[in-house]
């Protein structure tokens, strides 16, 4: 072959190979960024509905239906709250009793395919839990963001968001806990999310640009009384939280942060998420570049914002080594490195974003003690 051949064959081999690298590592960063709001996360396992009875259901046994605690489920047309596993009933072996708390809509029908939610409420704060509350519309900069108010008397207010395959009916399962406290809650829809504005590339950013929808609903909330505000974000809510913490030019209203199940470590999620997909190991690093890169996701940034130097805020995190999306590991540093200022509840046998269904009780305690001086 003639030089002038071989060099043109050679040149398009490169050019086949680097856009099958391309459209690969596209395709794999498309698992990792299009999670859409209130859609199930990749790797929760689908189970099926064996029976039930009164206060009873029978699912297929499995390491999550096990889970200690009360998770939402939801299959098409249907949504339910499950409580404890129920030990004492007798079960087939490859099945497992949980409590059946209340069937919100649809019915359980056996032979439904459903998937356990840390979503435990379905609809609004007034139709999900009788709290008197108002949609208000908040300007963001991509444009008007819906958000869920429940009224308080106290001039702290809790700013809600949350995270990754979930919506705002998410953070509902503590709103009747601050109700309780007095404080009023602003509940944020941010870009993305039903009746939100779209991000301009369409894709999530893990809160790299989310934040400053968070950063809408502080102004909002200075604008109509509060004195102070509480960020209690999850998964990559709590990722906007902490940008809100170092970016906000109202920053000094922020009088504390409650991170559930932060994301700290983009990497490891994109890694995560795209896994979950089932994209082959040989694609994750080209997923994980081309992820940060569409995204525009900056490490350095989010190392910053939670770097313990820079972080002077009274801040909660719950998490758990459960976690397959948000490794906890770098929520244990964020801890170590300021014992004083920032306080780590550890949560077991709990998944991502889900460490208040593994132990209300236990989660709305330690949630009030790290309040009150707040307030």
């Amino acid at each position: 072959m003639r030089p002038a051949k071989a060099t043109a064959a050679a040149v398009s081999t490169l050019i086949g190979v680097g856009a099958a690298a391309f459209a690969a590592g596209r395709y794999a960063s498309d698992a990792a960024l299009k999670t859409p709001p209130g859609r199930p996360l990749p790797g929760d396992p689908r189970l099926t509905v064996h029976a039930t009875a009164a206060g009873q259901i029978t699912l297929t046994r499995c390491l999550a239906s096990l889970r200690p605690g009360t998770y939402g489920i939801e299959g098409p047309g249907v949504h339910a709250v499950v409580g404890p596993v129920l030990d004492d009933v007798e079960h087939a072996a490859d099945t497992v009793v949980r409590r059946l708390e209340r069937v919100s809509h649809g019915t359980l029908a056996p032979g439904a395919r459903v998937r356990l939610t840390p979503q435990v409420h379905s609809g609004d704060p007034t139709s999900a839990l009788g709290l008197d509350h108002k949609g208000v519309m908040i300007p963001g900069e991509l444009g008007a963001l819906p958000a869920w108010f429940v009224p308080g008397v106290r001039d702290t207010w809790v700013i809600t968001a949350h995270g990754l395959g979930t919506t705002r009916e998410h953070p509902m399962n503590i709103m009747e806990f601050l109700a309780e406290q007095e404080l009023p809650v602003l509940d944020l829809a941010y870009r993305g999310d039903p009746g939100a504005p779209r991000s301009p590339d369409g894709l999530g950013h893990l809160g790299e640009s989310e934040w400053r929808d968070l950063d809408a609903a502080i102004r909002y909330a200075v604008r109509y009384g509060a004195e102070r505000v509480v960020l209690h974000g999850w998964s990559t809510g709590a990722s906007m939280a902490l940008g809100a913490a170092a970016g906000s030019a109202l920053r000094a209203r922020i009088a504390g942060l409650v991170l559930d199940s932060p994301v700290l470590d983009w990497e490891a999620t994109l890694r995560a998420l795209a896994t979950a997909h089932r994209v082959p190991a040989p694609l994750l690093p080209l997923a994980v570049r081309s992820a940060q890169g569409r995204a525009g996701l900056d490490g350095d940034r989010l190392r910053q914002a939670a770097d313990p130097g820079n972080l002077n805020i009274p801040t909660l995190i719950f998490h758990g080594p459960d976690d397959t999306l948000a490794s906890w590991n770098p929520s244990r540093e964020l801890a170590a490195h300021r014992s004083g200022l920032i306080s780590l509840h550890a949560v077991a046998h709990a998944p991502h974003a889900a460490m208040w269904n593994a132990d209300p009780a236990g989660y709305e305690e330690v949630l009030r003690r790290f309040l009150t001086p707040l307030m």
